[in-house]
Order: C-alpha cells, then structure tokens, then sequence
C-alpha cells in the first residue's frame, strides 16, 4: 500500500514538474535580447499580448528625453513612438522644452518584470507631469529625478503644480485621432470638464484612474496591419448619447470626501496579475516571438 502511494506521488510530481519548469512570461520578455526583425505587429490585449518590430525611442532628442532608462522601457510600436516625438514637440509650442517620457514597452513588448499590467502592445506611454528643466540629463540623473504630483494631497482638487499648459498638453494628446484614451487623476478631469464646459466628444478619452497624478498614460488603438491587436473596451468612437465621462469623475471626488457613501464593489475572484502568466498563457504568436533569435 505505502509502495503505491510513493509511485503514485511520484507520478503526480513528474506531470507536473513540466509546468512548474515553464518560464514565466514576464522573464522571456523581460530578458529579451532586444526587438524582432519584421513589419512591426502588435499581438493580443494591452495586458495580455506583445509587438513585433519594435523601435526605439532614441533616449534623447530636440524635445524629449527617455526617464528611468535602465528599465529599457522606452520601445514601442513605430505608431507611438511617431506620436510620443510629435507630442513632444507640440509642447515647446505650449511653454514647455518638450517631454519627459516615462515607461513605455519592452523591446518585445509582453508582460514586464516590475510595475505595470497593461503597456504590453508597444502601444502605451507614460508622459511625466514634471515640465522639463533641462533636455540634457545624464542617465544617472534620469534614475534620480522624480516628477510632481498635480493633484492636492487630499485628493479633492489639484495643487500648486498644475498649469495651463498641462491641460493644452492633456487636450493635444486627446484631441488625436490615434489616441483611445488617456489614464488620469479624477480630479485632472473634473478640472479639464471645468474648463471647457463639459463640451468636447474628446472628454470620453480622459478616464479616470488612480496613481495618475505623477504622469497621464496614453493609450494608442490597434493600429494599421496588426488584425490580432484587441482592445476589449468599447471604443470612444463608439460610445452612444452625450455622456462624456464628467459627471463620473465629480462622483468619483464626492466618494473621496466622503469614503463611506461609496459602493462596495466585488472584485474578480479569477484576476490574475499579467505577471503570473506563463509563457503558454500568452497568445501564440507571442509564444513565438518571445523566444526568437
């Protein structure tokens, strides 16, 4: 009896040390030698995919200069990286030297070794609040510098950071054809819906999110010869009615002063962070791409 236990046992260890060996996803892409050759691809979801030739934003230029780059997430589908140079260069017209880019993608895109769960498709960057000083940081002073909080401490309105210029900057970005949506702070949008009435179709793209008050994240759509790229929202374009998203974030400062009238909401028992997935969880063609000499 004990002896069919023990070979039973042993049966089950060997089925299962062939997953247990498998690599997680975030280790192949985070680990990659650097970005496939090829037509450049975005594959799958924001938080669940991976892009295939891939190009760099050049850590510095006229207007801009790459942060924190020895994450070397400054890389993203030749879409963005267009956009993020010509967004860079919008703002020298609005009183600032240009942009600080924060996280991008990795060279391949996928999940990351740290940080974010999205930024997997080449297709989202991280603008920083912080107006460029000087465009001609070092890389150890890129590792140092932060970026300013633009929303005050207690959350309900913005603080002494906030200007003008960052609101053109926000409605520049958002007013693009190529943007799907821009994550920020509550109270950003409440300020950018104040400002212009609750006018503008635009508007819908401000989404409202926590931990967005250092930076907005923009998030391009699925761009032009990538037919396996999915964004599993609704598109802004297609979103009925007047409804512009302002009165959801006016609620959302009212649940701030006031915790207890917000509604408890359920959480998803099955969410897993996209840093637990394995590399046979991701799309096959990431599988793929992963991998690739």
């Amino acid at each position: 009896m004990i002896r069919k236990f023990i070979l039973t046992a042993a049966a089950v260890v060997g089925l299962a040390a062939p997953v247990l060996a498998e690599p997680l996803a975030k280790d192949v892409f985070g680990h990659a030698p650097g970005p496939t050759a090829g037509a450049p691809v975005a594959v799958g979801s924001y938080s669940r995919g991976c892009v295939s030739g891939a190009v760099a934003l050049p850590e510095s230029g006229p207007t801009w200069q790459a942060m924190r780059l020895s994450r070397n997430r400054n890389w993203g589908h030749p879409e963005l990286v267009g956009f993020v140079m010509g967004l860079s260069n919008a703002a020298t017209k609005l009183g600032w030297r240009g942009l600080y880019v924060g996280d991008m993608s990795q060279s391949r895109g996928g999940p990351m070794l740290t940080g974010h769960a999205s930024h997997q498709l080449g297709l989202d960057a991280d603008i920083w609040m912080l107006p460029p000083a000087s465009l001609n940081l070092s890389p150890a002073q890129r590792e140092k510098i932060s970026s300013v909080s633009v929303v005050a401490r207690n959350g309900l309105g913005l603080s002494q950071h906030w200007t003008p210029s960052h609101a053109a900057l926000i409605q520049t970005a958002a007013m693009d054809a190529r943007v799907d949506r821009i994550f920020l702070d509550a109270a950003i949008k409440v300020e950018m819906c104040r400002m212009n009435g609750n006018r503008g179709a635009w508007l819908q793209k401000l989404r409202p999110t926590p931990n967005h008050d250092y930076h907005f994240h923009i998030r391009m759509n699925c761009p032009a010869g990538s037919p396996g790229c999915l964004n599993p929202a609704t598109p802004v374009a297609q979103l009925s009615g007047n409804d512009n998203g302002c009165g959801a974030a006016l609620q959302e400062l009212a649940y701030r002063a006031n915790p207890s009238t917000r509604p408890k909401g359920k959480s998803d028992p099955n969410y897993r962070h996209p840093r637990s997935f394995r590399l046979s969880e991701m799309p096959r063609q990431c599988q793929a791409i992963g991998t690739a000499r």
